[in-house]
């Protein structure tokens, strides 16, 4: 038998009393770590409110989709939409240097800040060309951002697009220069011609036996059969065996979303890092696969202008009529035209560069990183640690710099 009152516990039984001593020293643990735990979810909550604000403050000059502002999930929305590149330019539209809700909330269009759109809490997408060689300029003190990592398709070693060391950087690229130059790789444009002949007798075969041909997917082909044959010396063969013999088509359409996706959340690009997850990676020793060929880089892109090209001439008879005009003046080399012969016909320069302006292959963000104490362009201030990022299709649709018709196919530009 006891009595308990607020602070006194008391029993005729030594037994109780020492029962009752320790409910009682349990009961004060248990409402210390509730104390604690409240403290504890109080400060990370206070902590959080201050990053939040933090974030907003920093970057509360630039404009952009409010839920950019707190988190990330407007920018992997856009990413994961496979329109990204539209995403940006529509983003652009409203909140950037010319649209409509810029205008309207009369923002001046003299500031860096109209040029520039946020997408994410540190994260912004410029359409200005001058700040762009501003970032990448020789003496610039800009970096290369976290987003880089992502494209270390090896997670335990970086490549030339991945390293963000600038003098590791500049030594891979100074080793990989002669190749890229064609001066390491004989008969550069012998082995091109001969891709190109296999390319020209599979459209051949598909005519004779009357079936559809889909040159989206043969673009592809063909392009990885001419980088792998300047890489390894020899073509895959994709073209002439009709078929994606590595399956490197198919496993990078089921991998790059994830590297993309990586791009923005590094967390995930350290968490298919860790050993328990990197078994599942691709690997160089993959017998297929995206492993397979994990050394290639370029195909994808390339093969994407080739058919955006194709597909504005094909659709524009204007400019298929000119340039068959100047190809039958020009009487070049046949059936494969010297790489001299189209260096010299002007009209095909341009159609290439109009193809390569109206539908850019590379659409990705690229960010650089604003360095230590931040930086001031244009009159605005960017702080430091914020990452901005290449807008390429804002860039190459602006209105101001392509004329009106920056939608239309026009190589006269």
């Amino acid at each position: 038998m006891f009595v308990k009152t607020q602070y006194v516990l008391w029993s005729a039984d030594p037994t109780e009393t020492t029962d009752i001593a320790h409910w009682c020293q349990a009961d004060l643990i248990m409402r210390d770590y509730e104390v604690y735990t409240s403290a504890a979810v109080s400060i990370i909550v206070l902590y959080s409110i201050a990053s939040i604000a933090r974030q907003y403050a920093r970057l509360k000059h630039i404009r952009g989709p409010s839920s950019a502002v707190f988190t990330k999930w407007w920018l992997v929305r856009a990413l994961r939409s496979g329109r990204v590149h539209l995403e940006f330019y529509e983003a652009y539209q409203k909140y950037g240097k010319f649209g409509t809700h810029a205008a309207s909330e009369g923002q001046q269009t003299s500031n860096i800040a109209g040029s520039l759109v946020r997408v994410g809490p540190r994260d912004l997408i410029t359409s200005d060309p001058d700040l762009m060689k501003h970032m990448l300029g020789v003496r610039t003190k800009y970096r290369r951002s976290d987003w880089y990592d992502a494209m270390r398709l090896d997670p335990g070693r970086d490549n030339v697009l991945s390293m963000r060391d600038e003098a590791l950087h500049a030594q891979l690229r100074s080793r990989m220069a002669a190749g890229c130059s064609g001066k390491e790789v004989e008969n550069l444009e012998g082995k091109v011609d001969e891709n190109i002949l296999r390319l020209i007798d599979l459209v051949d075969r598909y005519v004779s036996e009357n079936k559809a041909f889909d040159f989206g997917l043969k673009a592809q082909y063909f392009t990885l059969d001419v980088i792998s044959d300047l890489t390894f010396g020899e073509p895959f063969g994709d073209v002439a065996s009709d078929s994606d013999v590595h399956e490197y088509i198919r496993t990078s359409e089921q991998n790059m979303p994830n590297v993309v996706l990586a791009a923005v959340l590094p967390w995930l690009l350290a968490l298919l890092s860790s050993p328990l997850l990197r078994c599942l990676l691709p690997s160089d020793k993959d017998a297929i696969g995206f492993g397979k060929t994990i050394g290639l880089a370029g195909s994808d892109t390339t093969a994407t202008a080739i058919r955006a090209m194709l597909l504005h001439i094909i659709t524009s008879p204007r400019v298929s009529t000119a340039l068959r005009e100047e190809i039958e003046l020009a009487k070049p080399s046949w059936p494969v035209i010297t790489e001299a012969e189209a260096r010299s016909m002007p009209y095909l320069q341009a159609v290439i560069k109009e193809g390569l302006r109206i539908f850019p292959p590379l659409v990705g963000q690229m960010s650089k990183e604003v360095p230590k104490g931040g930086d001031t362009f244009k009159g605005s201030h960017l702080p430091e640690g914020t990452r901005i990022g290449y807008g390429a299709w804002a860039i190459f649709h602006r209105t101001d710099l392509w004329g009106p018709d920056t939608h239309e196919f026009r190589p006269e530009r």
